[in-house]
């Protein structure tokens, strides 16, 4: 079920983005990352908020089993893509997190929305949670340095250097709203 919710999502992102090449010579997306969670990160995921382990439980309490990532060229083009997502009559808006107007206290920026989305089996419909990221080309740079430095290594980062890494989210976000101005003027 997730994997054919991941499909759909997919499949919607990429005619939207086509769409937008043809009509206005211009990609929205610079490209989309799909991930399913793994057994062992859903197990965990549900252990650590103390639900029970079972397939009703996983339906139930976690809406990001299927992620999508769509990176975008420019902040504006995030804000288009969700909105002519959104507009589409077969997705359901479940929530919204606007880390863009409203960063996480580290830096972080991002859009996401879990959206549902029916899936059509041999014998029923089935309602299924996608969680989708969408974030610039920036954004998603820092994103990951930050996922590397923050929860790969060994240690805990001390709190100057998570100063450090929220002035680089700052002056990222400095280099997206220049790269959007440059954009519009051409």
């Amino acid at each position: 079920l997730y994997n054919a919710a991941i499909r759909e999502v997919r499949a919607k992102l990429e005619t939207l983005d086509e769409e937008f090449h043809v009509r206005y010579n211009h990609n929205p997306i610079h490209h989309i990352e799909c991930r399913l969670k793994t057994p062992q990160s859903i197990f965990e995921k549900l252990k650590r908020k103390g639900h029970e382990i079972s397939v009703d439980s996983i339906r139930k309490n976690l809406t990001d089993v299927a992620g999508i990532r769509v990176i975008c060229n420019y902040i504006e083009d995030i804000y288009t893509i969700a909105e002519l997502l959104l507009r589409q009559d077969d997705i359901t808006l479940i929530r919204k997190r606007d880390y863009i107007a409203n960063p996480k206290e580290n830096g972080y920026r991002s859009l996401h929305l879990v959206i549902q989305i029916p899936i059509f089996l041999s014998d029923r419909k089935e309602l299924v949670p996608v969680e989708v990221q969408i974030r610039t080309i920036t954004m998603d740079c820092w994103a990951s340095l930050e996922h590397q430095l923050m929860y790969k290594s060994a240690k805990a980062l001390p709190d100057y250097l998570r100063a450090q890494l929220k002035e680089c989210a700052e002056a990222m976000n400095n280099i997206d709203l220049k790269m959007q101005s440059i954009f519009k003027q051409l």
